[in-house]
């Protein structure tokens, strides 16, 4: 046997496990959150693969230490699984891309096996590190006397490190140097703590850290191809990650977490883009007043909507809702961030709606992230809370992005909002394919009708889009499920309409 003065005290191994585990699985979480999103399922999944992967660990560890009782045999079990975190952020890669691949062409199968991929990926290594409790107290129990005080001392020291790990990826290497590089260091301090152990320890105690060393030089690359377009920005922000690309005709996009979504578009020259934010332009106008004197905008990342209204409408106050500082910070570096008299809030939506007293004559809601939405954002006592700062004649205009040919969430959220606004105040513009206005008022004039009553006081280039919005704004939809505070299922709604539309190219609803 090894003498075990040779390395560092089994508690010490124990603890840096411990760390590295639940700490793998905060940077877990953070590494699927921009390609699945970050609900309720995706952390379902995340806890789940971590636990089910540690139960497997203690049962095979108690035997494998049985038959080898050293600690040069836990050590190499350490080794293996730093090794293998070591290079999740590395292999993970071809998943990950099959999984925007899947959500481009709806293809259900490709997105669950993905996703089931990846976590297999994670569970190697957490196999591996669960089988090291099991085998500590295996090497530290003498004497059956002192077997329930070794254990719990073991399984303390765990604990707590599974506590540094969680509040040492959440708060210190996530936030400085990303999900990535966080499991690198996780792995070398695995390794740290193992090679003092090893018999052959000159060799890979040089070789083994030196080379996860060399892993956190090694730039992490974006997430997805940019194909013909330039990156002009990038960043794994403290929410998500994010990118602005800009095509070979100088059109900027801000595109966050897997790309198939554009939040935000930049045109020099113009504050018109030919999609959804020309419609969330207009719309405003829709409501008692030919001009809003305040709007709000939650869900504001990079100003599109809030720059077109301050253009066209420059005597109205505009308050721009982000929870996202650096897209604000980028809206005003790359896509001309202005208005006269435009305010800027760093804010989760729904607190701070609570949290001022202003009425606004239109709030905008574009604060849905693909391909999941914040349930919050999305229930009755919501949009009750919406009606309750509009002004008297205001409107609220909810951008519904959804799979094509899919109405389950656009029925979901009419019926919401119908339930907080009135059966009959709740309309619906068919603007794109993958988006659909949704607008609601506490007054008896239909927005088709105030729209059109406005238009001889718009100006002239954007009084044919308020006439097209207005002809196309009809009744919402019906048959949907109010969601409220205390049930809003919106995880299992979305994956339903992305697999039904897979399946049959039918939609759900």
């Amino acid at each position: 046997m090894t003498d075990r003065r040779s390395g560092p005290p089994i508690g010490v191994v124990v603890f840096v496990v411990g760390t590295a585990s639940l700490g793998a699985e905060i940077a877990a979480a953070r590494l699927l959150a921009p390609w699945f999103g970050a609900s309720t399922i995706v952390w379902a999944n995340t806890i789940a693969t971590v636990l089910l992967s540690l139960s497997v660990g203690y049962a095979v560890g108690g035997r494998v230490a049985d038959r080898d009782p050293t600690p040069a045999g836990l050590a190499r079990i350490v080794l293996i699984a730093a090794a293998l975190l070591a290079l999740v952020p590395f292999v993970s890669g071809p998943f990950l891309r099959t999984s925007v691949d899947a959500l481009e062409s709806v293809s259900a199968g490709a997105f669950v096996g993905s996703l089931l991929g990846v976590s297999v990926l994670l569970a190697v290594p957490l196999v591996l590190l669960g089988m090291v409790s099991p085998y500590a107290i295996r090497l530290t129990v003498d004497s059956v006397e002192e077997a329930g005080r070794a254990a719990g001392r073991l399984y303390a020291l765990s604990t707590l490190g599974s506590l540094t790990g969680v509040f040492g990826a959440t708060l210190l290497l996530i936030p400085l140097i990303g999900s990535r590089r966080t499991f690198i260091v996780f792995a070398l301090l695995l390794a740290l703590v193992a090679v003092p152990w090893l018999r052959t320890r000159r060799l890979a105690g040089g070789a083994v850290p030196l080379a996860m060393v060399g892993l956190l030089a090694l730039p992490v690359g974006t997430l997805k191809s940019t194909g013909g377009e330039r990156v002009l920005w990038e960043r794994e922000t403290e929410y998500q990650y994010a990118r602005v690309v800009e095509t070979p005709d100088g059109e900027r996009r801000l595109e966050l977490n897997e790309g198939q979504a554009v939040h935000s578009l930049y045109r020099a020259g113009t504050v018109l883009t030919g999609n959804y934010w020309d419609e969330q332009l207009v719309l405003p106008f829709a409501g008692a007043r030919p001009a809003p004197r305040r709007v709000a905008i939650l869900g504001n990342a990079a100003g599109t909507t809030a720059r077109a209204i301050g253009h066209y409408a420059p005597e109205t106050l505009i308050d721009g809702v982000e929870i996202d500082p650096e897209l604000t910070k980028v809206g005003r570096e790359l896509f001309d961030l202005r208005a006269p008299r435009l305010r800027t809030h760093t804010a989760d939506a729904r607190p701070w709606l609570h949290a001022t007293d202003d009425r606004y004559d239109a709030i905008v809601v574009d604060a849905y992230r693909q391909p999941y939405i914040p349930f919050y954002l999305a229930t009755r006592e919501f949009f009750a809370l919406v009606r309750d700062r509009l002004e008297p004649g205001g409107v609220v205009i909810v951008n519904v992005g959804h799979p094509e040919r899919s109405d389950a969430l656009e029925k979901v959220l009419a019926a919401t909002m119908r339930a907080a606004f009135g059966a009959d105040r709740v309309w619906r513009d068919p603007s794109e394919p993958v988006n659909t206005m949704l607008v609601a008022t506490a007054s008896a004039v239909p927005p088709a009708d105030a729209l059109r009553a406005h238009l001889p006081s718009l100006p002239d280039e954007i009084r044919p889009i308020a006439a097209a919005t207005a002809d196309r704004l009809e009744p919402a939809r019906r048959g949907g499920r109010v969601y409220t505070d205390d049930v809003a299922p919106v995880e299992w709604l979305i994956d339903a309409s992305i697999v039904d539309v897979a399946a049959d190219g039918e939609p759900v609803g």
